[in-house]
């Protein structure tokens, strides 16, 4: 649809002008780090930040949701579907990538109204990365420095203005009347590609192999030794795929009032490194030793999720391998079980 460019002196009056009539949020600085929050004040949004503690995921998908209200009597169910429409202002694009795949999930087989519903209001501001946000990002051996298609806009830095890639409909609603923007020129559309060349020696491929061998690598590693190791190093604490941009796991729970008649079904974020996850009836464990919910983690990610949607499940945000308090990271998971897979393995992993 076109570029526009927006000077970077009109960034707080856009902001402003969202805010009449739009829930607002972005990522500012807090206690040292940068979260997505709403913005009260243009000043706080930090379009420069490195990563965020949560991904953006958390508008979508909330941590604590009500699914429906009840009464106790079964007779009457209403579904709690509250959502307001939200601007997500700079999403880096392996967020963008993440959020494409949980499209997939949510909108194909049972799909999920609330998911759906959010989404639907949610209008989606990427920003070009132009340097690698941490030492434990590896968004290029991924193939997630670029944005997805599915983006209403996408910003990219110039230095004193930023160029707005019109991507949807929605996008274009977002400018509707804002006249601080004015179409590119050749000489913008120049600087955006010698910008966007000048980025990619910035990032380094971190992976000893191509991302497309990796489905093929967790398959034969399904037996390493390996696991063993990871899982004697983890300490089940799930702090990984809270922060996973691509985790979707939940737990339900019904709660009711202090009269026992009206209730609610509350949906939350759950993890497959705990214990108790995989505890079902009879108090059997399906995964109960902490190297099979390693391997079922890196599986997922790397295997299970592109065997059903097309899609690797991991964007390289380097978000999993910050968090985790045993430096477990997803490059050296996978840069070893590459190298173990040139070799025979004797050892299996535990049972």
């Amino acid at each position: 649809m076109g570029f526009k460019i927006m000077p970077k002196s009109a960034l707080a009056d856009w902001v402003n002008r969202l805010r009449a009539d739009y829930r607002v949020v972005g990522p500012q600085p807090r206690h040292g780090q940068y979260v997505f929050a709403e913005i009260n004040d243009p000043a706080d949004l930090a379009l420069d930040y490195p990563t965020s503690v949560l991904p953006p995921k958390q508008y979508l998908l909330p941590p604590r949701e009500v699914l429906f209200n009840f009464q106790n009597s079964g007779m009457r169910i209403e579904a709690n579907i509250k959502v307001e429409p939200t601007v997500i202002l700079g999403v880096h694009t392996c967020d963008m990538h993440a959020i494409r795949l949980l499209d997939h999930v949510h909108n194909n087989g049972y799909a999920d109204q609330h998911y759906q519903t959010h989404r639907a209001n949610t209008y989606l501001v990427s920003i070009e990365c132009l340097k690698p946000c941490m030492e434990h990002s590896f968004c290029k051996s991924m193939g997630t420095l670029t944005v997805p298609e599915e983006f209403d806009l996408h910003l990219t830095d110039l230095g004193t203005a930023y160029t707005v890639d019109i991507g949807s409909e929605k996008g274009e609603k977002l400018l509707e009347g804002f006249d601080q923007v004015w179409d590119a020129s050749d000489d913008d559309y120049q600087l955006l590609s010698r910008v966007l060349t000048e980025k990619w020696p910035r990032f380094s491929y971190r992976l000893d192999f191509d991302v497309t061998e990796l489905p093929d690598i967790l398959n034969l590693s399904q037996k390493s030794s390996y696991w063993n190791e990871l899982g004697d190093r983890c300490l089940a604490c799930g702090m990984c795929t809270k922060v996973c941009p691509t985790c979707y796991c939940f737990d339900v729970s019904d709660t009711v009032d202090l009269t026992l008649k009206n209730g609610k079904r509350i949906r939350t974020w759950d993890s497959c490194q705990v214990e108790e996850f995989a505890l079902v009836a009879g108090g059997h464990n399906f995964r109960s030793k902490r190297a099979l919910r390693q391997r079922h983690r890196f599986l997922r990610k790397g295997k299970y999720q592109y065997e059903a949607f097309g899609m690797v499940g991991c964007v390289g945000c380097g978000r999993c391998a910050q968090a985790c308090l045993v430096h477990i990271t997803p490059v050296e998971t996978f840069n070893e079980l590459y190298r173990r897979s040139q070799r025979t393995e004797p050892a299996e992993v535990k049972a």
